[in-house]
């Protein structure tokens, strides 16, 4: 396979801490380079994969961490009892250099954003009875009471990145992305919208 043409910046992961054994042998140092957030190394574990998704499609669409000593960073945990620490990053478009944008010194704790997802388009038969123009409200990474697990693991990268100020310039509301698919036939599509609460 050819490098991919990727308009997607690199990351970059390391392996921070290792507190038990990896059947993918990672060890603490190991560095990784993903093409972009669509494109992992070969081998790569998706277990790690299921978890990295949402911090690395974040990052790639300019979401900021203002509690990290590098606000283009993040720390993930392997989901297979801790094992593995890791370290995010990405590099700088068309470069080797690694973002790096300090830690907020105002940063004064968690700011969850408010959240809408709505159903944009609808076909054939959703078992959850959803239908166009629905429409839930959620604050930060909350869940929703008695909404799809399927529709909302879906949802949860976009709701993630836009909760830490992803933008994406391709819609004509960058503080939304309207292409989240329900994995079921895709007879879902939703919009997920980061709302502007007005300033008291």
């Amino acid at each position: 396979m050819s490098k991919p043409d990727t308009p997607f910046p690199r990351l970059k992961l390391t392996v921070e801490n290792v507190y038990g054994h990896c059947y993918h042998g990672y060890k603490k140092g190991d560095e990784l380079i993903l093409e972009d957030f669509t494109h992992p190394p070969k081998y790569f574990c998706l277990g790690l994969a299921h978890v990295l998704f949402p911090v690395i499609y974040a990052l790639s669409f300019g979401a900021k961490f203002p509690f990290r000593d590098n606000q283009r960073s993040l720390l993930v945990t392997c989901p297979d009892g801790g094992k593995l620490e890791f370290k995010a990053e990405i590099f700088e478009k068309d470069s080797d250099k690694i973002q790096n944008i300090p830690k907020d010194p105002n940063h004064k704790g968690p700011k969850p954003k408010k959240m809408v997802i709505e159903i944009v388009k609808a076909k054939g038969k959703c078992h959850f009875g959803y239908k166009m123009g629905d429409k839930w409200e959620t604050t930060g990474l909350k869940c929703i009471p008695g909404f799809c697990g399927a529709a909302f693991h879906t949802a949860f990268p976009a709701l993630f990145a836009l909760n830490f100020g992803a933008k994406f310039s391709f819609m004509d509301n960058p503080d939304s992305i309207d292409t989240v698919t329900c994995p079921d036939g895709g007879n879902i599509i939703m919009k997920v919208t980061r709302v502007e609460e007005d300033k008291k």
